[in-house]
C-alpha cells in the first residue's frame, strides 16, 4: 500500500466520503454511512471501510461514477461496501437486511425505511441460512480442507449470534466484547473456541474438538429454527 495505514482516520474518509458522494448524486442520496469493523470500532490497521450508498435509483452510469469517485479518497485501496436503489433495497430478502440496518452508521439520510422488515421471522431465516452455512463449511473443511478453514467461521458465528439474540430478545448487540458478556451455555462454548489465539500447529491431529462443536451447534439451530 502506498500510504501508512496506521494513520488512517475514520472521521477524514468520513467527510471526503459524503462530499464526494454529494457532489456526484446531491438530493438523490438516500442513505450514504459505514458499516462493518470500521463502524463498531473493531477494525484492524488494515481492515476494509465498508462504505454504504442507497440511492433514489441505480443505473450503471451510477456504479461507473461511484466507482470513479471512491478512486479519489484517501485510502481508496481499502473501500469496500454496499450500494443499491432503494426500493429494490425495501424489496431485499428481509433475513438478510437485520445486520445490515443495525450495522450502518448513517451519515446522510437514514435506513427507517427497511425498518418495518426486521420482523422475528426475518431474524429466525436469518439464524437458519447461517447455521446451514456453517455447518456445511464445517463438514467441507473436515472432509476437503483443513483446520485453516473453521476459525474464519469465528466471523459467520457471530453474525448469527447477534441475529439469533435479536430474534429470541428484539435486541441487536453491536460490538463483540458486548456480546460476549451475554452469551452462555452452547452459543458461549462455541464462539470461545473459536476467538482462541493461534492456529492448530503443523503436524497435529485436525482439531476435531472445534469441528465437532461447530457442527453440533449449527445442527441443532438448523432443527430447531428449520423446524426439524
Amino acid at each position: 500500500m502506498g500510504k501508512d495505514v496506521c494513520m488512517f482516520d475514520l472521521v477524514v474518509w468520513e467527510a471526503a466520503f459524503l462530499k464526494m458522494v454529494g457532489r456526484l448524486f446531491g438530493a438523490r442520496v438516500v442513505c450514504a454511512g459505514v458499516q462493518g469493523s470500521r463502524a463498531r470500532g473493531e477494525a484492524h490497521e488494515d481492515s476494509d471501510v465498508d462504505a454504504v450508498l442507497i440511492l433514489d435509483e441505480l443505473s450503471a452510469q451510477d456504479l461507473a461514477d461511484y466507482r470513479a469517485g471512491l478512486q479519489t479518497l484517501p485510502y481508496a485501496e481499502l473501500a469496500c461496501g454496499f450500494v443499491s436503489g432503494k426500493r429494490e433495497l425495501a424489496a431485499w430478502e428481509p433475513s438478510e437486511l437485520i445486520s445490515f440496518y443495525f450495522d450502518t452508521v448513517p451519515l446522510s439520510g437514514d435506513l427507517e425505511f427497511i425498518r418495518p422488515a426486521l420482523t422475528r421471522e426475518a431474524a429466525e431465516r436469518a439464524v437458519l441460512s447461517g447455521a446451514c452455512g456453517v455447518y456445511h463449511a464445517c463438514c467441507h473443511a473436515c472432509l476437503f480442507g483443513g483446520a485453516a478453514e473453521l476459525r474464519p467461521l469465528q466471523k459467520a458465528v457471530f453474525f448469527i449470534l447477534r441475529v439469533k439474540r435479536f430474534a429470541e430478545t428484539g435486541d441487536f448487540v453491536i460490538r463483540e466484547t458486548d456480546l460476549m458478556m451475554l452469551l452462555d451455555g452452547e452459543d458461549r462454548n462455541v464462539y470461545s473456541l473459536l476467538v482462541q489465539p493461534g492456529g492448530q500447529p503443523s503436524g497435529k491431529p485436525f482439531p476435531t474438538e472445534l469441528a465437532g462443536a461447530l457442527l453440533r451447534w449449527s445442527g441443532r439451530l438448523i432443527m430447531q429454527y428449520g423446524g426439524g
